[in-house]
């Protein structure tokens, strides 16, 4: 009971702390969202208390963040270790909002579902296959507090899946040149929509995220096996001095109440 107590009064820390209300006109409320990623979501948003499932690109997975994040709202990120802070400050995540578990061991369902009741976006690696029960218990969970769930990987049911499914680097040519912006295929389903694709640059030359010119929606290709390969990950400086920066005296005492 202490501990729930503690997780509760954390959560309204953090609440009183942000900077905006990222609620948005209508029937559902949605999460600030970056422009460019209007295409490939359903609705044009990333929606709070859903659920939803990205495979194998973290760039992607960052873009989703980016937005929420550069509003005000705090995520967290379970089960990543690979989730690299350099790259996620290039990608415009407020990294003093940021709460990493790189290894959260065999408590990373709790640890993903404690961080739901005190952050606006989690995303978490599942490390092993969850149980559609476990799912639903979750799914309600995130409805009550108006969380947003993003899995890097499987997950049973979401509202939506997102998958590149073909990349592209353009600014390179025939011995010059450096990689300057990278076209990216999502494919993108749900419950209600047909499967479907959106174009997008992620980045542009200038580092920033928006959709491809001439992009369309169409049906949604086989998944190319060699897509993996286009995402670029940041190796170097991953955590290093700016763990202080996103380990907050806050989230340790979240973490440190769920065990």
């Amino acid at each position: 009971m202490a501990d729930l107590e503690r997780v509760r009064a954390l959560q309204g820390r953090i609440k009183q702390m942000e900077r905006t209300r990222l609620d948005s006109p209508g029937d559902v409320p949605a999460l600030a969202t970056l422009p460019g990623l209007a295409d490939a979501l359903p609705g044009g948003v990333l929606r709070q208390g859903a659920t939803y499932s990205v495979a194998e690109s973290l760039s992607l997975v960052m873009a989703l963040l980016a937005g929420p994040s550069g509003s005000g709202a705090w995520c967290g990120v379970v089960g990543i270790p690979d989730f690299g802070i350099e790259a996620a400050a290039h990608s415009g995540i407020d990294l003093g909002r940021l709460v990493l578990v790189p290894r959260p061991g065999v408590k990373w369902l709790s640890v993903t579902a404690a961080l739901a009741d005190a952050v606006s976006v989690v995303v978490t690696h599942p490390l092993e296959r969850v149980a559609a029960t476990d799912a639903a218990r979750l799914a309600s969970r995130l409805r009550q507090r108006g969380s947003t769930l993003i899995a890097f990987g499987d997950w049973p049911r979401p509202d939506a899946r997102l998958s590149v499914t073909a990349s592209r680097w353009s600014g390179v040519g025939r011995g010059h040149g450096y990689p300057s912006s990278r076209e990216v295929t999502v494919a993108v389903s749900d419950r209600t929509e047909l499967p479907r694709t959106a174009r997008m640059l992620l980045p542009d030359a200038g580092g920033g995220i928006r959709s491809a010119p001439g992009a369309v929606d169409r049906p949604a290709p086989e998944r190319s096996p060699d897509a993996r390969y286009g995402d670029v990950r940041y190796e170097d400086e991953r955590y290093g001095d700016a763990r202080s920066a996103v380990a907050t005296a806050s989230m340790l005492e979240l973490l440190e109440a769920v065990g």
